[in-house]
């Protein structure tokens, strides 16, 4: 007879628990707050865009009944993340989750935002803020944040990295007809760079937590349909071999997985989920 403990359905439970979401008003932090929601957690919905964030955390109250909170906060400023700590705490009196999903990423759909975009006039600020909110971010949230669970002595890290933190841009994707090669938009260097660096950071968190019951892992991406051009996405869906991008609400059964006691022995680990992209 199977033990009620270890039935799959009571791994996935995240009843009670409160979960930090960074960047939680975009597309994706979107999701990873339904997701939490959606396996009974509580997310924290945290975002520069303060108004926005609330505006999602309604949302997804209504929707999953959760007590869901939105929350401004500049992860690159350390009294911002101190903050959302100090209210997160009064709030709920714990934190057991921290999903680092707060980055600076270019959308093809923007057009004009690839203008900045590559490597030979690349302004040194761009370049700067970048690291700033995708790597140094997660640093200090994972610092304010990490540093409380390991004084519970126990918690769940998840850093949301890409596809492209394990293979280069194709930066055939993004050509434009007619344009000269020094004005044709790439994915920017920066983006691979944090990305590649949240990997880094799973690793040492990982390693360094272990015996303080803090489990770092990272989820790869690959890239999700939101009405990009249809010449993009036939050019990016001939390099998936499930021959599709991914839904936008696909990851959401991967973040239940490892913040929850269903991967309980997985620390360390950077889980790819592309479609098969990079198995090619």
């Amino acid at each position: 007879m199977t033990d009620a403990a270890t039935e799959p359905r009571m791994l996935f439970d995240l009843t009670g628990r409160v979960a930090v979401i960074t960047g939680g008003a975009g597309l994706l932090g979107r999701q990873h707050a339904a997701a939490i929601a959606e396996a009974g957690g509580i997310p924290v919905i945290a975002d520069l865009y303060a108004e926005v964030a609330r505006r999602v955390a309604r949302d997804v109250t209504e929707k999953f009944g959760a007590d869901a909170l939105g929350a401004d906060c500049n992860t690159t400023d350390e009294r911002s993340v101190d903050a959302l700590r100090d209210t997160v705490l009064d709030r709920f009196g714990r934190i057991d989750i921290l999903i680092n999903n707060a980055t600076n990423n270019p959308k093809v759909e923007d057009g004009d935002s690839f203008k900045f975009c590559r490597l030979e006039t690349m302004p040194l600020e761009v370049w700067n803020d970048d690291i700033a909110v995708g790597l140094t971010g997660a640093f200090l949230c994972s610092r304010v944040f990490g540093s409380e669970m390991a004084r519970a002595g126990k918690g769940v890290i998840l850093n949301i990295a890409s596809d492209l933190a394990v293979i280069a841009p194709d930066q055939r994707l993004y050509r434009e007809p007619g344009l000269p090669q020094g004005a044709q938009p790439v994915k920017p260097v920066t983006y691979s760079v944090v990305k590649t660096g949240l990997i880094g950071l799973t690793r040492y968190l990982a390693t360094y937590w272990a015996e303080d019951g803090v489990r770092v892992n990272a989820i790869s991406p690959g890239g999700v349909y939101n009405g990009q051009p249809d010449a993009f996405v036939a050019r990016l869906v001939d390099l998936i071999p499930v021959g599709r991008m991914a839904r936008i609400d696909e990851y959401r059964g991967v973040v239940q997985y490892l913040c929850s006691d269903a991967s309980a022995y997985m620390t360390g680990q950077n889980m790819i989920v592309d479609g098969g992209r990079t198995a090619w």
